[in-house]
């Protein structure tokens, strides 16, 4: 097999840094769930409203997710990171939604 060309280089450098891109957008948003999250804890806000939405804005991250990693063919750098950012969130959220049912009395539900 011939080693890669300057140009496949490139090609390849430019996909992956796209994927990159990508990933990095969603640390992002996983670093502002966090901290919406850490404000409820602040504000005594353990509702079942804001757990839900929260668990929607974590559904549409793990999609977006999904979609770069299928598109991810040549191994982007931050495909990792960004997969443990979005574990951390599950995490974080898990805590929080034992927290709301503890609220309100009530036996969580598996997430």
């Amino acid at each position: 097999m011939r080693p890669p060309s300057r140009g496949q280089d490139q090609l390849l450098g430019s996909f992956n840094a796209a994927r990159d891109d990508e990933c990095e957008e969603i640390i992002d948003k996983c670093l502002n769930f966090l901290r919406q999250v850490r404000k409820e804890y602040e504000a005594h806000h353990f509702t079942y409203p804001e757990l839900e939405e929260n668990e929607v804005d974590l559904v549409k991250r793990r999609g977006w997710f999904d979609r770069i990693r299928s598109r991810d063919v040549l191994g982007a750098s931050q495909v990792e990171a960004t997969s443990q950012a979005l574990v951390e969130c599950e995490q974080v959220l898990e805590e929080y939604a034992a927290r709301v049912y503890a609220e309100e009395g009530e036996e969580p539900s598996p997430l």
